[in-house]
């Protein structure tokens, strides 16, 4: 027998490696964005990122790397986001089957009659911060009591876009400061930090920062609330909920439910579906006149239709049809299968974050920056810089958390900077500003949940834009301290896997 084929040296990635796929994917993303507008996230930019991904895979081959250890880096990421796309389906589900059974337009009508125009945007964001507070899920907040806002916004005559900087300002709120947050819980566990420890430090940024958001949504309320719907035009669209549906306080059981259940730290993705199901479950009692207009079966008996209204509301969302085009907008949506142009848009973004990430290309362009840094300032700037990167870059929050602690860990251990001030810099640049990206994972959920494009609603995000900067002003005025003798030392995370929990 002869000898078997020897294997191929493995190189380091050179600078070019690591620069050619990002340079593919700007210039192919800028194409997609220049010619399809607000609608490249319907294709083409998935189209950008898996061109991009062959790109890098390409490189990672003529390095010497094998195609069976590129395909294992690409099911590993994919594997990550198992949870988020579980969660993102239910909420599909969710958002079908509570416009079915009238959640979602008793929240509405509720907030009609009780929110002023003029207070709308800082009772959003005052809303979704509590909420997320409480559960600690970003998701969860914006793909319930969000959607209902987004939607009462457009009702109200106020700006969803607007709207929906608010309601992602308050989330996101939740995951920075909720110890029940999985992010937050992950950034203290990468830099070894008790939890407590951490949410001290993160005050420091996090409250200036949605007070910086409570005050702009109070101005833009005031600048814009007063122009809202006419009183003719709001009693119409009244009118038309009513007709549609039986409003009553018990269409918000299902969200009762869910409250209760994220508060019983039940995973996220069994949560919302579970509300899903009971929404369809009470949809035949509390509301029969809509389940059976929604079916059209005449020829089918009533248990049969109520059936069918579920099983259709889960898997393509519920359809109004009350003649008023705003009511019917607001109605008609949900579905798994509205939600898989997003799942896409994850997969092909973390196909290419993986490859880059595990292939060093990241690590090559990163490695000279912190060789170059001089003060304390300098260094959390560059983990700022390398977080929101690799939000863009890679399209997950987790990849944009554990990667930047896995690259400057020794750098804060060497200058004896307490980890608290690592910690918080990749909480405020990876968890925040990931909803910003529209190719993000996190920035493709709140659009599709929401149904306003990441770049309409991305100016209004004043929390999730505020906080990087500020932990970068703190940072260079000397707001961190040294570390202390009984201070932990950042865990070393070289081994750790960027694994999505369950409850985003």
């Amino acid at each position: 027998m002869g000898d078997a084929p020897r294997p191929r040296p493995i190189r380091d990635p050179s600078y070019l490696d690591a620069l050619t796929p990002l340079v593919v994917l700007v210039a192919l993303i800028g194409g997609a964005i220049l010619l399809f507008g607000l609608d490249a996230t319907d294709g083409p930019v998935q189209v950008a990122l898996l061109l991009a991904a062959e790109t890098a895979a390409l490189v990672a081959l003529k390095n010497g790397h094998a195609w069976e250890a590129i395909a294992d880096a690409g099911r590993r990421g994919i594997s990550s986001v198992v949870s988020a796309i579980f969660i993102l389906l239910a909420v599909g589900a969710l958002i079908g089957t509570w416009n079915m059974a009238g959640t979602i337009p008793t929240l509405v009508l509720y907030g009609i009659q009780l929110i002023s125009p003029d207070w709308f945007y800082l009772a959003s964001l005052a809303i979704c911060g509590g909420i997320s507070l409480g559960i600690g899920s970003s998701w969860t907040t914006a793909g319930t009591v969000g959607v209902g806002l987004v939607g009462l916004a457009a009702l109200a005559g106020v700006s969803p876009a607007i709207t929906a900087g608010a309601v992602i300002s308050g989330a996101y709120l939740g995951d920075k400061l909720s110890p029940l947050s999985e992010t937050t819980v992950l950034a203290a566990q990468l830099t070894g930090n008790d939890i407590r420890t951490h949410l001290r430090a993160q005050l420091w940024t996090s409250v200036p920062a949605f007070a910086l958001a409570a005050l702009a949504m109070t101005i833009l309320g005031w600048a814009d609330g007063s122009s809202g719907a006419g009183e003719a035009a709001v009693a119409s669209e009244l009118t038309a909920l009513d007709t549609l549906f039986r409003i009553t306080p018990l269409n918000l059981l299902p969200l009762v439910l869910l409250v209760a259940l994220s508060v019983l730290r039940v995973p996220s993705s069994l949560a919302i579906m579970a509300a899903a199901l009971f929404a369809g479950a009470i949809a035949p009692i509390l509301q029969p006149e809509a389940v059976l207009r929604f079916v059209n079966a005449p020829e089918l008996g009533t248990a049969t239709a109520s059936i069918k209204a579920v099983w259709q509301a889960t898997a393509n969302g519920f359809q109004a049809k009350s003649g008023i085009p705003v009511v019917d907008d607001l109605l008609s949506r949900g579905g798994m299968a509205s939600m898989l142009k997003t799942v896409w848009l994850i997969l092909a973004a973390i196909a290419l974050g993986s490859v880059l990430a595990e292939f060093g290309m990241l690590a090559k362009l990163v490695t000279p920056v912190i060789r170059r840094v001089r003060t304390t300032g300098q260094l959390v700037g560059a983990v700022v810089g390398t977080a929101f990167g690799l939000n863009v870059v890679a399209g997950d929050q987790y990849i944009a958390l554990v990667l930047p602690v896995r690259l400057f860990q020794n750098e804060f251990e060497k200058r004896a900077i307490a980890t608290t001030t690592l910690s918080r810099a990749v909480a405020d640049a990876g968890t925040v500003t990931s909803p910003l990206v529209p190719w993000n994972s996190c920035g493709a959920y709140m659009s599709a949940v929401l149904g306003v494009p990441t770049l309409l609603y991305l100016p209004f995000c004043v929390f999730n834009i505020a906080s990087p900067f500020l932990t970068l002003a703190l940072a260079a005025g000397g707001g961190h301290r040294p570390r202390r003798p009984e201070d932990p030392l950042v865990r070393d995370t070289r081994t750790s896997s960027a694994v999505v929990p369950e409850g985003t």
